[in-house]
């Protein structure tokens, strides 16, 4: 365990020192920088760069503002960082970067970590490099054109003369930072870090379990918390009998949390807290407990009697958010084709279940938790307490998986106002069953689709409707549309070179926190774009890839022009992350030449194929499955990504391989459910996971591409289940239309 105590400010020289900077060295602005001895003079540097430290040991510190949950991305903003600064890789030391504003947003998630702060990140390690460079050209008396900086130090073009960035340090801090938009960055051809696959920076650490995670956080005097909340979401506590918790060796209190009203939010979900000088001690005393709780308006629901009225409800008109061309609901059946396809609540199931650490005193509040928004987690913590902002200290320690549960900061809610009731440090651990039922959940969801079919069952017209709780419904009450955001994700962009699309929302009320998980609403925006293709393939007598292709069109930028919806592209514009048929077709390619290498396929087994756009990078998945009665095994797994300029190649394919994990797990075994507003699943053997036997070999292609960087983590999840489920129609002939299988087959 590691122990954290209080350090007292120091002094800028005193700072780099303790950096090895015996006489100084080059501080490119301190605030942010966590975990290091820059940490403690936040505010005494001159705010030359938030990113870039160097003492005279040459050490060279790059603070990552972003949250490490095994992603790799205290790897890969390092490397960009570096690539421009001309750094040594073996001198590099990754600092973590607390709660700071000045980092613009620090929110890990939506796969725009890299994507976001390429171009950023390079001006950052440009900017120092100039004024390395100008340090040493001022030491010779040359112009700065005569020097150029290499592998952590400066060279003299004329002469054998170097100097190391420890040399210059000093002397560079003195000087005027550059603008960032004029610094000159170096062409991809001379990239020295971007584009290679270094071990994550903290490989060594995890493996020798020094890493330091939620749960290893230990500050001196603390107490741990175990919290029972309510089991239905708005319910409250009628009555507690903690006699014989209190009577468990080690509890020293049980303390009530109220309920909060109104929308979710991030806010405390409530209930009893005991607390105790030991985890143990706190889990049991938990047990205890004899508590009962009031009825809520959401205390009969039924999460099945939800999904049918969802069902029946897409099979009607509804909302219009896009068309193009005139309305397309007149059709005879007989020429068209239509299927509705189901997915149920999902929760995140990562390795670490939610955990934080706080510590309220008179002056503020410290912070350590696992947690993927730290400038959130600030703000949240400070309105709960009624603190400025920056009052509240967040450290981040390193996530064991986040999947988007711990960008909600409610756990270090809950330790905050424990602490501040009882004026010392408290650790608030989430339970594995915690996690499970009380979470905020990927929402239930139902879509129906149909297309108008010419002579030759080739598609004319397309009409679809989408409907689940929305995520705005944790942010305010009565919503019960989804919003324009949720259906831009694998829905409204559907892009199909047809001369008819509309597309429909429906309403549908949430019974529980509905919240951001891996891929979001494209979970069930692919499994059912990507099944319905097939359907529509399987019906023309036609291999599926050859229909996608036949969808698509030629390659184009697809603008969305004339067509009503307000596409947010993932916060991109579409002038600088186009829809691009092109890329489209050449994940589709990839995959294509990858499986004609395959052996024939045997009786029983059967490919499945489908292709996605999300988060702004193209994905195409095939698998291969066989199916011996109700057997289902799957053999085969193959994913290509184009994701534009990619920093660590390794990290991409690592990234693909989990997605397809995590896609399988989602699709064969994955289901939340409600029973009497309760969820019925409370720990793996009920919220069942891939295993190693269960997973098949695994091929990745990434994809080569000059494009601007685009997401990683998560585009690999949405074409994992439709390929499933097409792969067993191959072998099979059976279509399977709602997840999990497991409900229909063994696995």
């Amino acid at each position: 365990m590691t122990t954290f105590t209080a350090v007292e400010n120091m002094s800028r020289r005193g700072v780099l020192k303790l950096f090895g900077a015996v006489g100084g060295g080059l501080a490119l602005g301190a605030s942010g920088l966590a975990w290091s001895p820059m940490a403690m003079a936040e505010g005494k540097q001159a705010q030359l760069n938030l990113f870039i430290a160097i003492g005279e040991d040459n050490k060279v510190y790059l603070t990552c503002h972003r949250s490490e949950m095994g992603q790799g991305i205290r790897t890969g903003i390092p490397q960009v960082l570096a690539d421009e600064l001309e750094a040594d890789w073996e001198q590099i030391v990754v600092v973590q970067g607390l709660a700071n504003e000045e980092f613009g947003s620090q929110n890990t998630d939506g796969s725009r970590s890299i994507r976001k702060h390429y171009q950023r990140m390079r001006q950052m390690g440009a900017t120092a490099r100039v004024m390395l460079e100008q340090a040493a050209a001022n030491e010779w008396k040359v112009p700065p054109s005569q020097v150029y900086a290499k592998a952590g130090k400066v060279h003299d073009k004329s002469s054998s003369k170097s100097l190391s960035f420890g040399d210059l340090a000093l002397a560079a801090s003195v000087l005027t930072t550059p603008a960032l938009d004029n610094v000159t960055l170096k062409p991809a051809s001379k990239f020295t870090h971007i584009g290679k696959s270094p071990a994550i920076v903290d490989m060594d650490d995890m493996i020798s379990g020094k890493a330091v995670f939620g749960y290893d956080i230990k500050v001196e005097g603390m107490v741990y918390a175990s919290i029972t909340r309510p089991p239905v979401l708005g319910s409250d506590v009628a009555s507690i009998d903690d006699s014989a918790a209190r009577a468990v060796a080690g509890v020293l209190d049980v303390i009530q949390i109220p309920i909060a009203k109104g929308a979710p939010l991030f806010q405390a979900l409530g209930g009893v807290a005991v607390i105790a000088s030991n985890t143990w001690s706190a889990i049991q005393g938990r047990k205890a407990l004899k508590v009962t709780w009031t009825e809520s308006a959401n205390s009969r629901y039924d999460s099945d009697a939800d999904l049918a009225q969802l069902v029946t409800r897409v099979g009607q008109p509804g909302q219009v958010i896009r068309q193009l061309g005139d309305s397309v609901t007149d059709w005879n059946k007989d020429n068209s084709l239509s299927a509705v396809y189901t997915v149920p609540y999902l929760t995140h199931a990562m390795m670490e279940p939610p955990v934080a650490v706080a510590s309220v005193t008179k002056e503020g509040c410290e912070l350590w938790a696992s947690t993927q928004t730290p400038q959130s987690t600030q703000k949240n913590v400070a309105g709960t307490l009624g603190l400025k902002d920056e009052q509240v200290k967040v450290n981040v320690t390193l996530l064991g998986g986040g999947f988007g549960r711990k960008s909600k900061p409610d756990f270090s809610v809950e330790a905050a106002i424990l602490s501040k009731q009882l004026n010392k440090p408290v650790k608030v651990s989430w339970s594995r069953e915690d996690e499970i039922q009380n979470g905020y959940y990927h929402a239930i969801s139902a879509q129906y689709y149909q297309a108008k079919l010419d002579s030759n069952k080739v598609p004319q017209a397309l009409l679809a409707r989408s409907g689940f709780p929305s995520i705005s419904s944790t942010f305010a009450e009565g919503v019960d549309m989804p919003s324009a955001g949720e259906l831009d994700l694998g829905f409204s962009d559907m892009p199909f070179n047809l001369p008819q699309i509309q597309l429909e929302s429906v309403k549908a009320t949430a019974h529980s926190r509905i919240g951001w998980m891996r891929s979001v609403c494209n979970i069930q925006h692919g499994f059912g774009i990507g099944s319905f293709v097939d359907e529509l393939a399987v019906n023309a007598g036609k291999p599926c890839i050859a229909m996608w292709r036949e969808l698509l069109g030629t390659p184009r930028y697809e603008k969305l022009e004339n067509q009503i919806v307000k596409y947010g592209n993932y916060g991109e514009t579409l002038d600088d992350f186009p829809i691009d048929i092109g890329r489209f077709l050449g994940v589709i390619d990839a995959v294509e030449k990858a499986m004609a290498k395959h052996p024939k396929v045997k009786d029983g087994q059967g490919w499945g194929f489908a292709v996605h756009r999300s988060f702004v990078s193209y994905v195409a998945v095939a698998t291969l499955v066989e199916v011996n009665g109700d057997n289902l095994k799957v053999l085969k797994s193959i994913a290509a990504i184009d994701a534009g300029t990619v920093v660590n190649p390794d990290r991409a394919h690592s990234q693909t391989e989990g997605a397809v994990i995590f896609g399988l797990s989602l699709a064969m075994m994955g289901e939340i459910s409600y029973k009497d507003g309760k969820v019925e699943q409370s720990n793996f053997h009920n919220y069942r996971l891939l295993r190693m036997g269960q997973s098949p070999e695994i091929e990745t292609i990434v994809v080569a591409s000059s494009a601007k960087p685009a997401g990683v983590g998560e585009p690999g999840v949405p074409p994992v289940a439709p390929s499933l489920t097409n792969a067993i129609f191959a072998a099979t002939g059976k279509r399977y239309r709602d997840l999990p299988l497991n409900k229909v087959l063994k696995m």
